[in-house]
This record gives C-alpha cells, sequence and structure tokens, in this order.
C-alpha cells in the first residue's frame, strides 16, 4: 500500500473515534460561550461535531491527495471517456437502489429486522442540526469511496479477483458503520460501487453514485420519516404472521 494510502486511513480512523474527545470538548466551550444549560447545548452537540469532524477529515484528505500521485493499478489503465463515465454515474443511482431492493429482501427473509440504527441516528442528529445533512449527503460518501472503494477496494483488487476484493471491502464498510447485522446490505451497495468503479477506472462515477442515493435517503427518511416507519412496522408484522405460520 502506498504511504499517502496509510495516511488516509489514519485521518478516517482518527475520525471515526474522535468524538469520544470531541463531543464533551465542544460540549464544554458551548456550555460556556453560550450561557446556556448542558441539557439543552448537548442536544445539538453531536451534530455540529459530525459537521466539525468530517469536514476537516475531507480537506485533509482532499490536501494528501494533491501532494501525493494517486493514482491505483486501476487508474492507471485507460479510464473510460467522460461521456461514458456520466452515463455509468446515472445508471449506477438506479443499480445501487436495485442493489439494496434485493439486499432488504433477503435480510427480510432471513429474519433480520428492516431498518437501520445508523440512519435513524443521522437522521435523528439532521432534525436538530439541518446543517449536518450536508455530511450524510454529500461529504460522508465522498469519503467513504475514497477510503473503502479507492484505497481498501483498489489494494485488495490489485492482489485478487473481484468478487473477494468487493467482499472483503464491504464487510469492512458494514463494520465501520457498526452495523454488522446488516453485512449482506452493505455488502450489496460495496459490490455496486466497487463495479461502477472497475468498470469505468474512475473513483468519481461511485462518489457520484453514492451521492446521490445517499441525498434521496436522508430526504425521504427527513420528509416522509412517519410514513416510511409506519411501512416498517406494517412489514415486520407481516413478517411476523408469516413466520408463525411456517413454524
Amino acid at each position: 500500500m502506498k504511504k499517502h494510502f496509510g495516511y488516509i486511513l489514519i485521518t478516517y480512523i482518527v475520525m471515526q473515534l474522535s468524538s469520544i474527545v470531541g463531543i464533551p470538548l465542544l460540549l464544554k466551550i458551548g456550555v460556556d460561550a453560550l450561557g446556556q444549560p448542558e441539557d439543552t447545548v448537548k442536544s445539538v452537540v453531536p451534530g455540529y461535531w459530525l459537521i466539525i469532524s468530517f469536514t476537516l477529515t475531507l480537506l485533509v484528505v482532499w490536501g494528501i491527495l494533491r501532494k501525493s500521485e494517486t493514482s491505483t493499478g486501476l487508474e492507471r489503465s485507460a479510464p473510460m471517456n467522460a461521456g461514458s463515465s456520466i452515463v455509468w454515474a446515472v445508471v449506477g443511482i438506479f443499480m445501487a437502489f436495485i442493489a439494496q431492493s434485493v439486499a432488504i429482501q433477503v435480510e427480510y427473509a432471513l429474519g433480520i429486522e428492516m431498518g437501520s440504527e445508523n440512519t435513524q441516528m443521522i437522521i435523528s442528529i439532521i432534525e436538530k442540526v439541518p446543517l449536518s445533512m450536508m455530511v450524510a449527503a454529500i461529504i460522508g460518501p465522498i469519503l467513504e469511496e475514497i477510503v473503502f472503494r479507492k484505497i481498501i477496494f483498489g489494494v485488495l483488487y490489485e492482489k485478487m479477483n473481484f468478487f473477494f476484493a468487493a467482499l472483503i471491502s464491504s464487510v469492512i464498510f458494514a463494520l465501520a458503520h457498526f452495523e454488522p447485522v446488516h453485512v449482506i446490505l452493505y455488502s450489496a451497495m460495496g459490490f455496486t460501487f466497487a463495479f461502477l468503479y472497475v468498470k469505468t477506472k474512475r473513483i468519481l462515477v461511485p462518489i457520484f453514485a453514492h451521492v446521490a442515493m445517499n441525498t434521496t435517503v436522508v430526504l425521504m427518511q427527513s420528509i416522509y420519516k412517519d410514513e416510511i416507519e409506519k411501512m416498517i412496522n406494517e412489514a415486520e408484522q407481516i413478517q411476523g404472521f408469516i413466520g408463525g405460520l411456517f413454524l
């Protein structure tokens, strides 16, 4: 692995762990600066720390990539032309949603509860700090594609075939979201974005598809939250009924 890739991975890991120190520190600064009760400030601190930590990380990662040789084995070969890449970026959005739908049905059949705790937590943060939507919809997907597709998948793909490289990077992707129960769902996403990367040899293509998908999901979850929760509850009730019939 190239040295600057290691720096990016370390930066990303530090960001993931930074809330342990960052949130209490920001809480103290907020209480002292605003003169507000701790309970009042506490509810918005995670959202603001999310914005600060992800934005700083993206700037650091961008700086590292600018100063380093960024080509992986994939990108050293001829990338797809711009026009075709744009087409695949748009097609990739539909591929991602189809892969997600299939994965949800597979998890459903295996008795895995529908809905993502990680997504619900993010939506809760967005409700308190609307600006944090930029992290979930744009900054987060950009960082994830650089880390999990460009670096982790890209390095693995130089040493093994597509299936195993995509599988390993997708499992790591799932673990990084602290939702191993949804490893099938994250793997479906990982395989889709890895395919787009291999097909076009342009990391911007899976970035675009990932950003578009996350933006759609965040907006839908924010605007139609109650309706979605009702649909999930009804689906779980049906699942329990069907399960009861066959037990």
